[in-house]
């Protein structure tokens, strides 16, 4: 198998790719913070959205489309590290909100 490339994942009915936001290196005061892995970053832009999925026979859409910004879960979501960039796959339901 050749190298992985984001452009070419669709991810499955029920999910979502986001590239999460890059880590805060600077205050709003200017302030240079030292950046350490231990608190990622809770929000990102949609790259690919699944299809749409079913449950008890309600289908259940997609809560964003492809480059909406949006809000997810603290733990929710699979890490696939593609080219030193850590991208999410998120269920639908671990979206809490668009950021307009």
């Amino acid at each position: 198998m050749s190298k992985l490339d984001v452009k070419k994942l669709k991810p499955t009915a029920g999910y979502i790719l986001v590239k999460p936001a890059e880590k805060e290196k600077q205050t709003t005061s200017g302030i240079i913070l030292a950046v350490d892995d231990s608190e990622k970053p809770q929000y990102g832009q949609v790259l690919a959205v699944g299809a749409n999925t079913h449950d008890d026979g309600l289908e259940i859409k997609a809560p964003a489309k492809v480059g909406d910004k949006v809000l997810y879960k603290k733990w929710g979501g699979n890490d696939v590290n593609i080219d030193e960039i850590e991208y999410q796959f998120l269920k639908f339901e671990d979206i809490l909100a668009i950021i307009k």
